[in-house]
């Protein structure tokens, strides 16, 4: 198979899909990898790292129009969809819930179009959205505490406070990968750790991980508003695997909250879990709403490419020899976890929870490839 990786477009996005390193292990199987010029500069990757590896390189246009998959780490941008082809497949984060007009495009284009964010085990796990969740997870704590410093609008308190100074509260709503990773950061800088989580089990699981220094509560209405009030920072860290995240502040309850506290909303790719929140970037990653700070990086592991390219490649790159030494149909055959990930095919939305977010009909995958199974 030919396998394209291209240069991330997306504003402050430095990450690139694939390492020199991963590109050799497909050039080991037979495959030819193209790579847009100067796609892995972001992440300390030369042009010459990849050709040392048994890559190609090539222009832009050259490297959509020539492959028959093309990797990606973010989403395609509006100057992207014209180049995605009939019968492509298309292998990234897409994040479609909470985008219409991306979901629209990527059904006229005729690709099979397959989401990292998606691809789920038998057990329920995310396999390729984990390596990130704990990127973006440890990076928020780090990133609101900046955001509460008093020359950037926030409260002017340090997260660790001082001896005879109570440190900044820390509530993190949400108990999963991301909440576990903002918790032990902000744990580590000496914060007051609360977790929100609504799994009494994942409670009892996270006691054990945190050796008992954070608070648990459990997460419903007025414990959020409760929590929020007395709170320095909040990190939004809830996911519903495919579908758009769900709205746990809303903008009436900005109104308790102490004025120069900080939002930072981890969960911003899928719509954010914030009634005020709005996708920024790392150039311009705040905006004030009553008086308190919000913090909506869509693509905070893009700022340690270094470290998150690395991470991800090591998920991906299992799942990309599947669909490049099977094919795509009989790599969705062979492979639950990637046919969970298939977003779009043939003109079809094949999520369930994408479908329902826009009200578009969904295709169950099995109606279109024969041999899939139908309970995935």
């Amino acid at each position: 198979m030919r396998i394209g990786v291209v240069k991330e477009i997306k504003t402050d996005e430095y990450r690139v899909a694939l390492t020199p390193a991963g590109a050799r292990e497909l050039v080991l199987y037979g495959h030819e990898v193209v790579v847009e010029t100067t796609a892995g500069d972001g992440s300390s990757f030369s042009d010459a790292a990849y050709v040392a590896a048994g890559a190609s390189i090539a222009a832009c246009d050259d490297v959509w129009g020539s492959c028959e998959m093309v990797m990606k780490v973010k989403e395609p941008l509006q100057p992207e969809y014209a180049k995605i082809r009939d019968g492509q497949i298309l292998f990234t984060y897409l994040h479609l819930a909470p985008d219409l007009e991306l979901t629209k495009a990527l059904i006229q284009t005729g690709a099979t179009c397959i989401a990292y964010e998606t691809v789920e085990t038998d057990d329920h796990r995310l396999p390729l959205l984990a390596p990130m969740s704990e990127v973006a997870g440890r990076l928020a704590p780090q990133m609101g505490a900046h955001s509460l410093e008093k020359p950037k609008g926030g409260r002017g308190i340090l997260l660790a406070g001082l001896p005879g100074v109570a440190p900044a509260k820390v509530v993190v709503l949400g108990g999963g990968i991301v909440g576990y990773n903002a918790a032990l950061i902000a744990v580590g800088m000496q914060a007051d750790v609360w977790v929100l989580e609504r799994s009494v089990d994942r409670m009892r699981e996270l006691e054990n991980m945190m050796d008992g220094r954070i608070t648990l509560e459990i997460s419903n209405r007025l414990m959020v508003e409760q929590a929020i009030a007395g709170a320095d920072m909040v990190i939004g860290a809830v996911l519903v695997a495919g579908a758009r995240a769900p709205r746990l502040i809303t903008k009436d309850m900005l109104s308790g909250m102490k004025p120069g506290a900080v939002l930072v909303d981890v969960a911003i790719d899928q719509g954010g879990c914030f009634e005020t929140s709005k996708p920024t970037t790392h150039s311009d990653p705040t905006y004030v709403v009553d008086g308190v700070v919000h913090y909506c990086v869509a693509n905070m592991p893009g700022a340690v490419p270094i470290t998150s390219t690395r991470g991800l490649t090591n998920v991906t790159l299992p799942y990309a020899e599947i669909l490049a030494n099977k094919g795509l149909d009989e790599a969705i055959r062979f492979s639950k976890p990637l046919a969970r990930g298939v977003n779009v095919m043939a003109g079809k939305v094949t999520n369930q929870p994408v479908a329902e977010s826009h009200g578009l009909p969904y295709i169950h995958l099995s109606d279109l490839v024969d041999g899939v199974d139908p309970s995935v």
